[in-house]
């Protein structure tokens, strides 16, 4: 008897979660070919100024020299 409580109770379950996955489908219909022609795309697109010709830019400079200092809260114990 406890075999056929899970075996329904199983079948019960599938059947919901069949259920929902038809309705989210009903509900969102996709148009043929929608998936093939997607918009989406990455990476970077870099354009070059026309007035700034290759090779003009500065040279990347820090604008702080030396080590930097740590957080008062990981300095430690002074001492």
């Amino acid at each position: 008897m406890k075999r056929f409580h899970v075996l329904s109770t199983t079948i019960g379950a599938g059947a919901l979660v069949s259920l929902g996955v038809f309705a989210a489908v009903a509900a969102n219909p996709q148009t043929p070919g929608s998936l093939i022609s997607s918009e989406m795309s990455t990476g970077v697109t870099v354009t070059q100024s026309p007035d700034q010709p290759k090779g003009q830019l500065p040279a990347a400079t820090p604008a702080i020299k030396g080590p930097a200092p740590l957080p008062t809260e990981e300095q430690g114990l002074p001492g």
